[in-house]
């Protein structure tokens, strides 16, 4: 083989390399968190007060799977207390095992939803809940087996 064919097999393999990237840059799917992530940054300081505030209570917001279903328990000082909210299962690497629930707890401060309704996969659990006019805000990790 002489020196032409070589320059043009380097060429060639060059072309291919450069064609199958593009492909693969094209064909990558990639999310982001959210969809108005910018009107999220705008209104993040009401989740640094929320976390401030759940912090201050007397104890942290537990996140367990049981059996057959996730359950959230909320600090003592919520037991008896009206409380409503939202839990966002944020799953950081598929988007479409996200879940968003509405927060209705007992009278204990504890609500349980059934993990049938989960993929197995690591989540970060985000609470956001309101009481006697207070905004609160927590994350937890869960591992769903």
């Amino acid at each position: 083989m002489n020196w032409g064919y070589k320059l043009l097999f380097t060429y060639l393999t060059f072309i291919g390399l450069m064609g199958y990237l593009v492909y693969r840059s094209v064909t990558t799917n990639f999310s982001l968190v959210e969809k108005e992530y910018y009107k999220s940054e705008l209104q993040y300081q009401k989740v640094i007060d929320g976390s401030n505030r759940a912090n201050a209570l007397s104890g942290k917001v537990k996140v367990l799977q049981q059996e057959n279903a996730i359950c959230i328990q909320l600090p003592d000082e919520m037991r008896k207390e009206e409380v409503t909210g939202t839990v966002w299962f944020y799953c950081a690497y598929d988007d479409k095992k996200d879940k968003r629930l509405d927060l209705k707890t007992d009278t204990q401060g504890v609500q349980k939803f059934d993990a049938a309704q989960f993929f197995p996969g690591n989540y970060i659990v985000k609470i956001e809940w309101n009481s006697n006019s207070n905004h609160y805000y927590s994350e937890e990790k869960l591992t769903i087996l």
